[in-house]
């Protein structure tokens, strides 16, 4: 019997449109989105049918958008009645991967996620950032790079074994990416608005800890793998303090794949808009597993037929 994991996109995934097919088809996906709406106090509906795209894709607007989407696309699954091995979201999709197994409430999730998407927006504007991705070289590699260059530069998501996004101030990412350039590699500039999982937003991850530290988390109801460890745990007390630390510490997306393969996952679902988590799966995973995207009802079909 197949063995599945669902994934969570985070920021990057967004486009005009996202969710409505959810609104449309499902109850749960008009719930999601008033409840969504109630927590955040953003017009969301409106922000992910008209945008404008510049404003969604502000982080303060963003996060709570791209969530409210993930969770669409897991109460489809849910309904339909697929129970993950495991679960884990790359960033801010962590929060919907801890909403899928029960360890927060669907409202909890996005009332911290409306706060992250403020702290990570007032960081960005006192402390401005950049994030380039690195293509063509191991993490290694990637970090010598930024050893090479004055500032503040380092790694920020392993995505694939030959893709590593860096982050730090503008002008040191800027110096990395051009000696990247020079050896010969790919750097691709992010359309972020702050440097995400650096130091420059250390005060949001200080502020993040204390809003999660008097939380009671649930015991999860399957694996969860925390981006800061890209180990499986259902330990509810390393998930939290792992949690605290996400906002100013790498994303370790490559190890946590490899270590849902090494739990024997055969399958992976994508739960969010577009399919950039698959992707990067496809590059990490042997051809063998099964990745699968759900963005929209019925995309539903594609997983009753593998599970």
């Amino acid at each position: 019997m197949a063995k599945a994991a669902i994934v969570f996109p985070g920021q990057g995934s967004q486009y005009l449109g996202m969710g409505q097919a959810w609104m449309e088809a499902t109850p749960e996906g008009r719930d999601i989105f008033a409840l969504a709406e109630k927590a955040s106090g953003l017009p969301l509906i409106k922000l992910c049918q008209e945008g404008p795209l510049e404003e969604l894709t502000r982080t303060v607007n963003l996060q709570p958008a791209i969530i409210t989407v993930d969770l669409c696309c897991w109460q489809g699954l849910a309904a339909a009645g697929v129970k993950p091995y495991a679960v884990a979201g790359h960033s801010v999709g962590e929060y919907a991967a801890l909403a899928a197994a029960g360890v927060l409430t669907p409202a909890q999730c996005l009332e911290l996620i409306t706060l992250r998407g403020q702290l990570m927006d007032r960081d960005a504007t006192a402390n401005p950032g950049a994030m380039t991705a690195i293509m063509g070289a191991g993490p290694d590699e990637v970090a010598a790079l930024c050893e090479q260059v004055e500032g503040e530069v380092q790694p920020a998501n392993y995505n694939t074994p030959s893709q590593t996004v860096i982050t730090g101030e503008k002008n040191a990412v800027a110096a990395a990416g051009a000696l990247a350039k020079e050896k010969g590699l790919k750097a691709i500039p992010l359309k972020v608005s702050g440097a995400w999982h650096s130091p420059l937003i250390a005060q949001a991850g200080k502020d993040m800890a204390t809003a999660l530290e008097p939380l009671t988390f649930a015991a999860p109801t399957c694996l969860h793998v925390p981006n800061t460890t890209g180990e499986p745990t259902n330990d509810q007390g390393i998930i939290k303090n792992e949690l605290m630390k996400q906002l100013t510490s790498p994303v370790r997306w490559v190890q946590t794949i490899q270590a849902l393969l090494g739990q024997g996952v055969d399958v992976f679902i994508e739960a969010g808009p577009k399919n950039v988590l698959a992707g990067l799966i496809k590059k990490t995973a042997p051809s063998s597993t099964i990745v699968l995207g759900v963005q929209e009802p019925a995309d539903l079909e594609k997983v009753s037929a593998v599970l």
